[in-house]
């Protein structure tokens, strides 16, 4: 029986790749990559060469059962994402679970994930909060926001930088336009920006200086 292996990857900066990740995936029989040309240039600055398989949100139900096959028969299989740890806010879950059910070992290395600097950087209570990834972006997304405008613990959301300004307006709109918020862009990149205020405030500044990159925005709970 294999094991498969979820490897987190640097989210910008290639340096916070880890030595154990590194290892791992020069070890394994094969690597699923979401994007295999985006995966093969990591592979290449550390000279791993690993074959790839492609591995993502619009084949992953149709590709686990043959995934979990090959661990059966022996093969150790590394899962990597994009950027960050798979399985948040990426494909990961699915295989996950369907190893466990057929008592495939599962191990999960420690490594990047967004959310957690963008958190500590907001200032904002990181006690308690919860992570909400990426909003509805048409269906339930207003109950969504209506169950959230009483949540007492900081909120995490990801999203992307052409619906930032209207994600905003809407928090101030249902939130309150002076709850307090952090907006986290470029994360270990060289333009890296963490920008705190109001919803209104986050809202106006984007308005007039157009966001790019990947963001995380962190909202601070209903106060009691």
């Amino acid at each position: 029986m294999g094991k498969l292996y979820i490897v987190p990857t640097p989210i910008g900066n290639l340096e916070d790749m880890t030595l154990r990740a590194i290892r791992v995936l020069k070890e394994v029989d094969l690597i699923l990559a979401e994007d295999t040309r985006t995966s093969g240039f990591l592979l290449k600055h550390f000279q791993i060469e690993v074959h790839m398989l492609s591995h993502h949100k619009f084949n992953e139900h149709k590709k686990v059962g043959a995934i979990v096959e090959r661990l059966e028969s022996g093969q150790n299989i590394a899962l990597i994402s994009d950027a960050g740890t798979p399985a948040i806010s990426d494909p990961g879950f699915l295989l996950v679970r369907a190893c466990i059910e057929h008592e495939v070992e599962v191990e999960c290395l420690p490594g990047a994930t967004a959310f957690v600097p963008a958190l500590v950087n907001s200032g904002l209570p990181n006690d308690r909060f919860c992570f909400e990834g990426f909003l509805p972006q048409k269906k339930g997304r207003q109950t969504k926001f209506k169950e959230l405008a009483t949540e007492t613990r900081t909120m995490i959301f990801y999203e992307s930088p052409f619906r930032l300004v209207k994600t905003l307006e809407q928090f101030a709109l249902f939130f309150g336009a002076d709850r307090k918020a952090s907006v986290s862009r470029e994360l270990t990149k060289l333009y890296e920006e963490t920008v705190r205020g109001t919803v209104a405030e986050l809202a106006a500044y984007f308005t007039t200086k157009q966001p790019k990159g990947e963001i995380v925005i962190v909202v601070a709970g209903l106060e009691s």
